[in-house]
């Protein structure tokens, strides 16, 4: 049996492109963690100053540090701290990005019922990813 047995058109398409989002974030995740280990970006918070924060409850954390909550660290990616969450982003939004990948391949097939499935995947990723609806935290 070959590959196409076994997978469909668009389940390889959804998958090549899931690989390279995958590679793309790993890559993001290491070159800013290198960045902020070695200080090429100065971080917000101080390496000698992390330990007398690593003890505290949240809120405490929060407000000693300053430190942003939701969508706040966008604002701080100029420090080497924050610049890490770019990797995060990255690996998050790749599932919405193969997603839109895939909707015109599946409508351009007919495939209505999984191109409305996928619409709604890409809508509810969307959503969530916004913060639009929480969860009370």
């Amino acid at each position: 049996m070959t590959q196409r047995d076994y997978a469909s058109e668009e389940q390889r398409l959804y998958a090549r492109w899931l690989d390279y989002g995958t590679r793309i974030g790993f890559v993001v995740l290491v070159a800013t963690f290198l960045a902020y280990v070695f200080q090429l970006v100065p971080p917000a918070i101080d390496f000698d100053d992390l330990p007398k924060y690593w003890s505290l409850p949240v809120n405490e954390y929060l407000a000693a540090t300053g430190a942003p909550t939701g969508w706040g660290w966008v604002r701080r990616l100029g420090s080497g701290d924050y610049l890490n969450f770019l990797g995060v982003a990255v690996l998050g939004g790749v599932t919405i990005v193969c997603y839109l990948r895939l909707l015109p391949a599946l409508l351009s097939k007919g495939e209505r019922v999984f191109a409305i499935i996928c619409a709604i995947e890409i809508v509810v990723l969307a959503v969530a990813a916004a913060g639009i609806v929480g969860s009370g935290h």
